[in-house]
């Protein structure tokens, strides 16, 4: 008989994801979307605390499915000696596990990688936390904004003499998920080659941090005289190339580069300024930038609209782009045909949008149909198919509260 094909890159492998919220359980959908068989464990009697985060509909809430579509729902009661036997037992059959507690929590579990591996040598493990497992803040509690403050990140954004205003979505954690993913993909990679196993430990800060494209190196290289600073709409090192008011919205142009700009002084119908010394270059450019912003937001005011605008630029090929409203986003025909965004349907909760699976794959080019799972709706069929527990002895660990579950 013919080996069935694949579902899909990570079809086989097996993860334990002890993970709520965002960075965590971000690991382990994009794990779920490529074919891995996901177990949540979810402690009892609650579970994942995002199961009560908004928009909630039928008792049900959106951003829990969004999270957590393809996984297998465990929900036992942790404290429980038979529940650790349960987890130790799944421990010894799956390949990766996935945690986000704070730091230490794990290990009061009875689940920190030293014992971890002593069940399954083979076994990687990779902790997702704020500010990774050690130094002087890894004991501190934290989200998404705490580590963005720490990285140095926060203060860049905003008005120069004004107060920094953070994004208002989750960089941060689906960044640190994404990381994860990274590591935890290259050490698979590594156990085929070796057989050997490791630990992951994955912070926010770190991934936060990493996204510093020029001000670390320049800070560092010129000593301190060149310093990294909040200069709101518009680029501290590149010229044009910020945020333009337009007739109804504003306008992200990038017309840094000498053909670029010279481009575009055309398209505005002065091209005298692509040969003006005051412009000639990007360093002559930014020294004069307080004169370009108004000479190109002329030219926008003077278009017959915003979608002219864009049109016109990108005619030309000069990177631009609308500041579309996240609603307008969701309906652009280029994010419809990428399938950037995507309808999902929920058995309770009905058809809804969420964002696509950001990964193309040729060879496994359709998407897979998920489903996010009910409180505990797995329990029997993980301790059966994984453990090889008879029905009688899942009904008794229901019974004396081991596991848990939801009524569907």
């Amino acid at each position: 008989m013919a080996a069935q094909a694949p579902k899909h890159v990570l079809d086989g492998v097996k993860a334990l994801d002890f993970t709520q919220f965002v960075a965590g359980p971000t690991v382990t959908k994009l794990m779920a979307e490529m074919g891995a068989e996901i177990i949540k464990v979810e402690v009892a009697p609650d579970g994942d605390r995002c199961r009560t985060v908004s928009y909630m509909k039928n008792n049900r809430s959106g951003y829990f499915v969004q999270q957590n579509r393809g996984k297998l729902s465990l929900c036992l009661d942790v404290r429980k000696p038979e529940a650790k036997e349960i987890l130790r037992g799944l421990i010894s059959k799956v390949d990766v596990v996935v945690e986000n507690f704070a730091p230490g929590v794990i290990a009061r579990m009875g689940f920190d990688y030293e014992s971890v591996k002593k069940i399954n040598p083979k076994i990687i493990m990779c902790s997702v936390s704020t500010f990774g497992q050690t130094g002087p803040l890894s004991n501190d509690p934290g989200y998404d904004f705490v580590g963005q403050a720490y990285a140095g990140v926060t203060s860049l954004s905003g008005e120069p003499d004004g107060p920094p205003y953070p994004p208002m979505l989750a960089i941060g954690d689906v960044s640190t998920g994404v990381h994860a993913l990274a590591a935890i993909a290259c050490a698979l990679f590594y156990r085929d080659r070796t057989g050997a196993g490791q630990y992951l430990d994955i912070s926010l800060l770190d991934a936060y941090f990493h996204y510093h494209d020029w001000g670390v190196q320049t800070i560092s290289a010129s000593g301190g005289a060149k310093q990294a600073l909040r200069t709101g709409q518009h680029y501290s090192s590149l010229c044009p190339a910020g945020m333009f008011k337009g007739k109804e919205t504003y306008i992200f142009i990038f017309a840094w580069l000498d053909h670029h700009w010279v481009k575009f002084c055309e398209i505005m119908g002065r091209p005298e300024l692509g040969r003006d010394p005051r412009f000639i270059d990007n360093n002559s450019r930014l020294s004069h930038l307080k004169e370009i912003i108004p000479i190109i937001e002329d030219w926008l005011a003077r278009m017959p609209s915003d979608d002219a605008s864009v049109e016109a630029l990108r005619a030309a090929r000069i990177p631009s782009a609308p500041v579309l409203t996240l609603e307008q986003a969701m309906n652009h025909p280029h994010l419809r045909e990428r399938r950037t965004v995507r309808k999902v349907r929920d058995r309770l909760m009905g058809e809804f949008e969420v964002p696509g699976f950001p990964l193309r794959f040729s060879a496994f080019p359709e998407l897979l149909d998920l489903e996010a799972p009910l409180l505990g709706e797995h329990n029997g069929r993980i301790l059966s198919s994984y453990l090889g527990y008879a029905p009688g002895d899942i009904s008794r660990l229901e019974r004396d509260g081991v596991l848990q579950s939801q009524p569907k």
